[in-house]
């Protein structure tokens, strides 16, 4: 299921080629199939609870590529599907006549099958897989018009934002493994009392609420859903209903067994969720422009539902599952219907569009179906939600009733700006576009009328809708069987109806004065100045700053001193860790020598000796090839003569080609150095020596695990054919290695050949140019 909108991405492009507009009707068979596929899992799952399936990865780590399907991720993964064939039917309608709508369509899929395995995935590093997959795909998406400057800063601005949350998901997915001891986040969701009684819950906690924030765009990281809208239309609507941002939701869902029911819990979520839907409820009432009014909408209404998951009662967590299926239709829907109309009159300014409705019928019917949803009125599924939410709160007690106040500001807030966008581009005297407007083509009509539908369908079948996907999906959250109690009823002595009432008396009071509460926004806004979208831009600048300093600094050109922090740095990593862990080896007592190894010891001392007093660069050379000769004398005695021969072979070679090399730089000279280098070097390669030699004896002080040595010895000749051991290990078994140790000694003496042959025609040039100065002057 997760694999085939991938394998459907890398055929697009080639169906694009041949089908031309129609791929997008193609191309959509693949979600509709996974939407059917999916479909049948509903009773099984409402009855047993979970499907389970796949295939093992790197058993060695005990890491499996499994997936998880219960009432969580079959309601997501239904949404996604469901919402995604419509949308790919609309890109092929939306984009028709562009050169890369193959390609679109192409990231379109793959966004789909990376936000379906996000939601179906049941071990941790799958879902960080899928989930930097989402960020990725929608990078490009983001990104697609990459000719205009605003959309590849868009792009850059959501991968980082929602990439550093990614890492934040990675680094917790880790800790929670090691104090859960499993992979598989079906086996960690019994584990909730262990992990919150661990010392790690708060690092844990913190990463992955990080993770969802970043993700789902909550305050202060709501800056970059905005300026995504940047991306044609179809991935907005595709971004805001049932993709991407929905993955911190997901998240937070998924992982309220493990880490909700705290004090932390409840806190962090609650106050940023409701800090979140305020904030965004204001910025839709300041932008003139649809689509923004849109987005600013959907970074309220993730909040609404962080708010809801932070809440964490049986009644919050239904409200947060229906408002999610609430928020998918209608907003898809209405990011469409604004879509077609920036399509076809060629504007999206709500201040320059007036009566639509009889040039646009359908679509005017698909806003307004929508727009009812998302005002919450009876005989819809928006309806339904935020009677639900308001059930959670019915307790009464001062913290209820705060958030009360605050869930009733915001959907009014919420449900003006539906009434401004279902309405005021359709009522009122036509005002002449930039293009004539008319009704879309069947395309660009399916979706928004398909979606506007299924939301007033899905209220009116609230029973079975609550039966068969919220009542399976809150009991995944909650870890109980969870019975349905949806259903449609409009009692006018609740006390739930009546604060329905008040909120749509704040929706309708915020459209009839969305102009004056507009001006008065943008007042604020620009006597304000800062935001954190400048905030943004003035962190990666000192970022972009801070990287140049540092590449100086450290980048500075001078081999000299790259060598001598390579070194140091070398003797601390080595030293340390054996000081401060006490590791430090028992110096073993001196043996006793025989007269042969006493002289080859001899000449090693000898060697070292000339060689730091050679009075030119060939004797160096020379002294520093004794040094391998003493070596490789040792090999030879302690019966090695394979390895001993190798090295006589490499030490003459490097002398040789030394001694080549160093011709071009006079070798009777020796190069003079500063007594402060001199003992700065010589300090270094003194510690540097004897943290080699203290690692060797810690080494060599523990027991000698012959294991792999006698692997090479039994294998070298019956599957190598080889009777040199050392040789067999060089292009057999480290064949690879070897090879890329040879590549590097090649690339490194084609270099050195480039440079060299560089200077003798710099200085053939200059001799001609000293030639013709004397011919001039003569």
């Amino acid at each position: 299921m997760a694999i085939a909108p991938f394998l459907a991405a890398i055929l697009a492009p080639f169906i694009f080629r041949f089908a031309g507009s129609y791929s997008g009707w193609i191309l959509a068979i693949v979600p509709a199939a996974i939407f059917l596929y999916v479909l049948n899992f509903i009773e099984p799952v409402a009855a047993n609870g979970a499907v389970r399936a796949g295939l093992d990865w790197i058993p060695s780590y005990d890491l499996r590529f499994s997936f998880l399907l219960d009432g969580l991720s079959l309601t997501f993964a239904l949404t996604i599907a469901g919402v995604g064939t419509l949308i790919l039917i609309y890109s092929g309608g939306y984009l028709k006549g562009h050169p890369h709508q193959g390609r679109f369509l192409a990231y379109m899929l793959a966004f789909m099958g990376a936000m379906l395995g996000l939601v179906t995935a049941d071990n941790l590093v799958s879902l960080v897989l899928f989930w930097e997959l989402t960020s990725v795909t929608s990078f490009l998406l983001i990104g697609f018009d990459h000719m205009r400057q605003a959309a590849r800063r868009a792009a850059i601005q959501a991968l980082v934002v929602t990439g550093a949350g990614g890492l934040a998901l990675l680094l917790g997915a880790v800790i929670l493994h090691q104090v859960a001891g499993n992979w598989e986040l079906s086996a960690i969701l019994g584990q909730g009392e262990v992990v919150r009684a661990s010392s790690a819950y708060l690092p844990i906690f913190l990463l992955l609420v990080l993770a969802a924030f970043t993700k789902s765009a909550q305050v202060p990281f709501h800056f970059w859903l905005p300026n995504a809208m940047e991306a044609p239309t179809p991935v907005s609507a595709f971004l805001h209903s049932a993709t991407m941002v929905q993955a911190g939701v997901y998240l937070l869902l998924r992982t309220s067994p493990i880490l909700g029911g705290t004090a932390i819990w409840e806190g962090v979520l609650v106050v940023f969720g409701a800090a979140t839907l305020i904030w965004g409820s204001l910025g839709a009432l300041r932008q003139t422009d649809l689509k923004q009014m849109l987005a600013q909408t959907t970074i309220a209404s993730l909040g609404l539902l962080v708010l809801l998951i932070g809440l964490g009662s049986e009644l919050a967590i239904n409200a947060a599952i229906v408002y999610f299926v609430a928020h998918a239709l209608y907003k898809a829907a209405l990011f469409l219907v604004v879509g077609v109309i920036d399509h076809e009159t060629g504007t999206r300014d709500i201040t320059l569009l007036r009566g639509l409705r009889g040039k646009m019928p359908l679509t005017f019917a698909a806003a307004v179906l929508a727009g009812l949803s998302m005002v919450g009125l009876p005989l819809t599924v928006g309806y339904l939600a935020k009677e639900e939410m308001y059930a959670a709160l019915a307790g009464g007690d001062f913290t209820q009733i705060v958030v009360l106040i605050v869930l009733i500001a915001g959907n009014g807030l919420l449900a003006g700006v539906g009434l401004a966008v279902a309405i005021k581009p359709f009522f009122g005297t036509h005002v002449p576009t930039p293009t004539a407007p008319h009704e879309g083509g069947p395309s660009l009509l399916a979706g928004p009328v398909v979606l506007s539908v299924l939301g007033i369908a899905a209220g009116i079948k609230a029973a079975t809708v609550g039966m068969f996907l919220m009542a399976p999906a809150a009991t995944a959250v909650l870890g109980h069987y969870v019975e349905s109690h949806l259903k449609l009823v409009v009692d006018p002595t609740s006390l739930l109806l009546w604060l329905s009432v008040a909120t749509w008396a704040v929706g309708v009071a915020t459209f009839l004065y969305l102009d004056a509460i507009r001006s008065l926004l943008r007042r604020g806004y620009n006597a304000v100045g800062w935001t954190f979208d400048k905030g943004f831009d003035s962190a990666m600048f000192g970022l972009i700053r801070f990287a140049a300093t540092t590449t100086r600094f450290f980048h500075h050109g001078r081999l000299e001193l790259y060598i001598v922090v390579l070194f140091v740095m070398m003797v601390l990593a080595v030293a340390l860790p054996l000081v401060l862990l006490g590791g430090l080896p028992a110096m073993p007592a001196f043996p006793a020598l025989t007269f042969y190894e006493w002289g080859i010891f001899i000449v090693a001392i000898t060697g070292l000796i000339t060689l730091l007093l050679a009075p030119s660069r060939l004797v160096a050379i020379v002294s520093l090839g004794v040094q391998g000769l003493a070596v490789a004398m040792l090999f030879l005695l302690f019966g090695a003569p394979d390895l001993a021969f190798t090295q006589f072979m490499v030490e003459i070679l490097s002398v040789v080609i030394l001694a080549l090399v160093m011709t071009r730089l006079k070798l009777d000279l020796r190069d003079r150095r500063e007594f402060e280098d001199f003992v700065r070097d010589g300090t270094i390669s003194v510690a540097a020596g004897a943290a080699v030699m203290v690692l060797l004896l810690v080494v060599v002080s523990g027991p000698l695990d012959t294991r792999l040595s006698d692997f090479f010895t039994q294998t070298s000749v019956a599957i190598a054919h080889g009777h040199n051991i050392v040789n067999v290990i060089l292009v057999d078994y480290r064949g690879l290695d070897t090879l890329g140790e040879i590549s590097v000694v090649m690339t490194a003496g084609i270099a050195v050949l480039a440079l060299l042959r560089r200077r003798k025609r710099g200085e053939g040039a200059r001799q001609a140019t000293a030639k013709t100065k004397e011919r001039v002057q003569a």
